[in-house]
C-alpha cells in the first residue's frame, strides 16, 4: 500500500549490462599514477610545495596569521592563568603515579608544552603529563629500579646515582624513546596506526588505567607505606598489602582525603551544572591545595601527625641527561605502547575539539609534534607528554583561543618551579592522591557503556570487558596487547564469517531486501539473489561458496558429476540398444533393472561440460529418466549475485569465483553479476577472468536489471500476468535499439 501524498519517481532508461552501458557511455579515461610517481612527487620541491610544507611542520604560521589579538588575546590570558594552576597541582600529583619526586611533575608541565606550541595543529587542548602514561612509566620504572634491593638490570649509567636519579633516568630514557618512536610514524606518514584503536578499545582500557590509578593512591589517601610492584597481577598484590597493613592507617590522611574528596567533587558538579552562568569554573583543586597547604604548615602536620608531604622542591631547573641508550632494548615494548595510547587520547581529544571550532587538524603532525615535545622534554627530565581531559577541559572552557593559553600556562609553572614552589613544601601528598581520584570520574563512569554495548553490540561488548579485565590483571602494557588482539579477531570474524542472505523484491517497486524480512515480496519461480556483505578474499571464499550451496539447495559440482556418470551409463545403454529415443524422453527396451555405473577412474573427466555430441539430442535433466537413473533435481535456471558491498577481491577469490560459475554454467543455472565496481571488474579482465564459458555479459549495473533480462529470457517465470506486473510498476524500460522519448509525448514503452 502507497502512502497518501507519497512522492513518486519514473525512469525512463534502457536495460543496461555492464558491455551495453560502455558502449553507450564513454569514459574518462585516467591516467592512474604508479609508486615511482608517487615517489618522484614527494621528492620534488618548488616554491609553492616548499610553502605548504612549511605551514605543514610550523603550524603556528597559520594560525598566527588570523590572530585576532584584540577578541582573542584576553581570552587566551585568563584561559592560560586558569590551565596553569590547574597544570601545576595536575603536574606534582601525576608524578606518584611515576614513583618519582613530585617536582620532576612540573618539567613534564614545561617544556612539552613549548615545542608542541610551534609544532602542533590542535588549538585547545592542553600538553602535558597524562595519568595513564604516568602510571605505565611507573610500572617500566619499578620494574627496573624496585623500591626494595638493587636495580634488575645491570646499567653502567646507575653507578653513582641514588634511587631517586636512577628511576629519573629510566623515565627520562624511556620519554626519549617514546618521542623517538612518535617521530618516526609521523615522518613516515603511519599516524593512520591509531585508527585501530577503537573508542570502544580505548574506553575499556582507559578504565582499566583508572582502576590501576585508583589502586595506586590508596596508600596515599591511608597514609601507608607501600612498594610499587608491576607485572600481571600486580594490582592483586597491592591490594593484598594494603589489607594486610589497614589497621596502620593514618587517621589525619584519611580525613584531609576525605574532605577533599568530598568537597572537590561537589564542587567540579557545580561547575558542570551551572557552566553557562559561570564567567570562568571555580579552581576548587587549586583553592583547596591552598588551603591544606597553610593549615600543613601553621599545625605541622608533617611532625605532629606523622603525615607525608611534599617535602623540599628545588627552584630552578636540572641539567639535562643523555639518556641510556641500553635502556632501549629493555624497554622498547613498553615505550611503543605508550608512545601509541599517548597519541591515541590526545588525537582523540583533539578531534572533538576541532570539529567543534571547525578548524582542521593533522594526525601525521600531530605525532610529529608530540614527538618532538618527548625528545626535548626526556633529557631535561620531562614526563612523556600526551594531555589530561580536565586540564583540556579547563583551556577551552575558560576561553582559549589558541596555544597561546597554552603558552601561558607553561609561563605561570616556571614562576612556581622558579619562585614560589617552596610554599608547596608543607602540602600532604594525601590532597594529591584525592585530586587524582576525583579526576577519574570520567574514566570510571566509562563502566555505564557496558550495558549499553551488552544490548546494542556484543562484540563491541567483549572487545570492551576483554580490554579492561586484561589490562587491570595483566597490567596495562599487555592489557593493551590482549584488547588489540581481540579487536581485530572480531573485525577478522565480522568480515570472514558475514550475515550473507537472500533477496526478494518489494512488490510495486524496484527495491530488493532480504525476504526473510518482509511479507510483501515478489519472488519469480527459479530465479535465486545472493547477496555478498564484504569483501571476498582468501579467508572468506570457501565461507561464501558454502553459504551460496546451502541457498541454492545443491551442490553444483555433485550435479555436475551426477550428470556426467548418468550420460556415461545414457551412452552405453543406447549403443546397446537398450535405450531408445523418443518424443516423451529416454524410453527403456529392456525389463533388466538398469545398473548405476561405479566407475570413478577418471574422476576429472566428471567435472567437464556435459556432452550430447554422440547422442540425438539433448537430455531434459528435469523430465522422466531410465530407471535406476537418479540425478538432483535443479529447480533454479538463474543466480543473481549481488556485489554491491564487495571492495575488493584476491587472486584466491578469483579463482574462487571463477570455478563455482562455470560448476553452475554447466549444470544450465545462468549466472549474473550485479553492482560490481569498476575497479573489480578492470582486475578481472587483467587477470584474464573471462573465456568461452564466463564472459563479460553476465555482469549488470544493477539488480533490477539484471531481474528484467532474466524475465525477458525466462516469461514462464512468472505464473501470471499480475505477477510479473508486481516486480515493476515504477520504472519503464525501454530496449537499447529503440530511441527514448518523454512520457508527455505517449511514447511506446515497455512496461514490466
Amino acid at each position: 500500500m502507497m502512502r497518501p501524498g507519497a512522492k513518486q519517481y519514473v525512469v525512463a532508461r534502457p536495460l543496461y549490462s555492464e558491455d551495453s552501458f560502455a558502449e553507450e557511455h564513454e569514459r574518462v579515461h585516467r591516467q592512474r599514477k604508479t609508486m615511482l610517481d608517487h615517489i618522484r612527487q614527494y621528492l620534488t620541491c618548488d616554491a609553492k610545495r616548499a610553502k605548504s610544507a612549511a605551514l605543514s611542520f610550523l603550524p603556528i604560521i597559520g594560525w598566527m596569521r588570523i590572530y585576532n589579538v584584540r577578541e582573542w588575546l584576553l581570552s587566551d590570558i585568563v584561559s592560560g592563568v586558569s590551565t596553569g594552576l590547574v597544570a601545576v597541582l595536575q603536574g606534582l600529583a601525576y608524578c606518584l603515579l611515576a614513583s618519582l619526586p613530585t617536582w620532576y611533575g612540573l618539567f613534564s608541565a614545561f617544556f612539552p608544552v613549548i615545542t608542541y606550541f610551534f609544532l602542533g595543529t590542535s588549538r585547545h587542548i592542553s600538553v602535558g603529563p597524562f595519568p595513564v602514561l604516568c602510571l605505565m612509566i611507573g610500572s617500566v620504572v619499578t620494574r627496573i629500579i624496585p623500591d626494595e634491593g638493587p636495580p634488575t638490570l645491570n646499567v653502567t649509567e646507575f653507578d653513582g646515582l641514588s634511587v631517586d636519579q636512577q628511576r629519573v633516568l629510566v623515565a627520562s630514557t624511556v620519554t626519549f624513546l617514546i618521542g623517538i618512536m612518535q617521530l618516526a610514524m609521523g615522518v613516515f606518514q603511519i599516524g593512520f596506526v591509531v585508527m585501530y584503536l577503537s573508542d570502544t578499545l580505548v574506553s575499556g582500557f582507559t578504565t582499566a588505567a583508572a582502576i590501576h590509578i585508583l589502586v595506586s593512591q590508596l596508600k596515599f589517601l591511608l597514609g601507608l607505606e607501600v612498594p610499587g610492584l608491576s607485572g600481571p597481577f600486580s594490582i592483586v598484590y597491592t591490594l593484598e598489602i594494603i589489607f594486610n597493613k589497614i589497621t596502620s592507617s593514618n587517621v589525619c590522611d584519611i580525613v584531609i582525603s576525605l574532605v577533599i574528596i568530598v568537597v572537590v567533587f561537589v564542587v567540579k558538579e557545580l561547575n558542570e551544572r551551572y557552566k553557562s552562568k559561570l564567567p570562568v569554573p571555580i579552581p576548587i583543586e587549586v583553592i583547596m591545595t591552598v588551603i591544606v597547604c597553610g593549615v600543613s604548615y601553621a599545625f605541622d602536620f608533617s611532625t605532629r601527625y606523622g603525615i607525608a608531604v611534599v617535602g623540599h622542591i628545588p627552584s630552578g631547573y636540572e641539567s639535562p641527561v643523555a639518556p641510556s641508550v641500553s635502556l632501549f632494548q629493555e624497554t622498547a615494548m613498553e615505550a611503543f605502547s605508550m608512545a601509541i595510547v599517548g597519541f591515541a587520547v590526545a588525537f582523540s581529544v583533539a578531534k572533538v575539539y576541532s570539529v567543534k571550532h571547525d578548524y582542521p587538524i593533522d594526525g601525521n603532525q600531530e605525532l610529529i609534534a608530540f614527538g618532538v615535545s618527548n625528545i626535548f622534554g626526556g633529557p631535561f627530565k620531562s614526563l612523556a607528554a600526551s594531555t589530561a581531559l580536565s586540564r583540556s577541559a579547563v583551556q577551552e572552557s575558560t576561553g582559549g583561543k589558541t596555544q597561546v593559553a597554552g603558552l601561558l600556562s607553561a609561563v605561570i609553572v616556571m614562576i612556581v618551579t622558579l619562585a614560589v614552589g617552596f610554599l608547596l613544601d608543607p602540602l600532604p601528598k594525601s590532597v594529591l592522591g584525592a585530586v587524582i581520584i576525583v579526576n577519574l570520574k570520567g574514566m570510571l563512569m566509562q563502566v555505564k557503556q557496558m550495558p549499553y554495548l551488552f544490548r546494542r553490540d556484543r562484540t563491541d561488548c567483549v572487545v570492551w570487558l576483554s580490554t579492561c579485565l586484561a589490562a587491570i590483571f595483566l597490567g596495562l602494557d599487555l592489557g593493551l596487547a590482549v584488547g588489540l588482539g581481540v579487536e581485530l579477531i572480531s573485525v577478522v570474524f565480522r568480515i570472514q564469517f558475514p550475515r550473507c542472505s537472500v533477496l526478494a523484491n518489494i512488490k510495486g517497486t524496484d527495491l530488493y531486501k532480504d525476504r526473510k524480512d518482509y511479507t510483501s515480496i515478489s519472488e519469480p519461480d527459479g530465479v535465486l539473489i545472493f547477496r555478498i556483505p564484504s569483501p571476498i578474499f582468501f579467508a572468506n571464499a570457501d565461507f561464501f561458496r558454502n553459504k551460496l550451496i546451502e541457498a541454492l539447495g545443491f551442490s553444483p559440482l555433485r550435479v555436475l558429476r551426477k550428470r556426467n556418470k548418468a550420460l556415461r551409463t545414457i551412452r552405453k545403454l543406447h549403443r546397446r540398444g537398450e535405450l531408445q529415443w523418443t518424443s516423451k524422453g529416454l524410453l527403456s527396451t529392456t525389463y533388466t533393472p538398469i545398473q548405476d555405473s561405479k566407475d570413478e577412474r577418471d574422476i576429472e573427466a566428471l567435472d567437464l561440460p556435459t556432452d550430447f555430441q554422440d547422442l540425438p539430442g539433448r537430455i531434459d535433466w528435469d523430465g522422466q529418466l531410465p530407471a535406476n537413473i537418479v540425478v538432483p533435481r535443479v529447480d533454479i535456471h538463474s543466480l543473481i549475485l549481488d556485489f554491491a558491498a564487495v571492495s575488493f577481491m584476491d587472486i584466491s577469490a578469483l579463482k574462487g569465483l571463477k570455478t563455482l560459475l562455470k560448476e553452475l554454467i554447466r549444470v544450465e543455472v545462468e549466472v549474473y553479476i550485479v553492482a560490481c565496481d569498476t575497479y573489480i571488474l578492470e582486475k578481472l579482465h587483467a587477470c584474464c577472468f573471462f573465456d568461452e564459458e564466463v564472459q563479460p555479459s553476465i555482469f549488470f549495473l544493477t539488480l533490477h536489471d539484471a531481474m528484467l533480462h532474466i524475465l525477458e529470457k525466462h516469461p514462464e517465470s512468472m505464473q501470471s500476468k499480475s505477477d510479473f506486473e508486481k516486480i515493476i510498476t515504477t520504472v519503464t524500460v525501454h530496449h537499447p535499439s529503440g530511441r527514448l522519448r518523454s512520457r508527455e509525448k505517449n511514447a511506446p514503452e515497455t512496461k514490466f
